[in-house]
């Protein structure tokens, strides 16, 4: 029975450190880029978009698939790099166990 009280006071540790890290991870921020940086979007720890910053110099509308391709490509890269934040700081509190439905 000790045994059992002390995985329960554990795993509420657990959920309490999850908890104060979801909060932080609302106000971090990853941002990524394309083109060279002509096209730059912020996403934060919770895979919102934040934000899309678009040169000028690259809104050319006689090819309007080269833009959307740039914003494609920054977007997913600020994503993956957000969902790798996320998973790092998880396996932190988590020590590795991947517990579904956490993120």
């Amino acid at each position: 029975m000790k045994n059992m009280n002390q995985m329960m006071k554990q795993a509420q540790q657990m959920q309490a450190k999850i908890s104060t890290l979801q909060n932080e991870l609302n106000d971090r921020e990853v941002e990524a880029a394309s083109g060279g940086g002509m096209v730059k979007v912020k996403v934060n720890g919770k895979q919102e978009l934040l934000s899309i910053s678009i040169d000028k110099e690259c809104v050319d509308p006689s090819d309007v698939e080269m833009l959307e391709e740039l914003v494609k490509t920054a977007v997913n890269q600020a994503m993956n790099e957000s969902q790798e934040m996320v998973s790092n700081a998880m396996s932190k509190i988590t020590g590795g166990m991947n517990i579904p439905g956490l993120f």
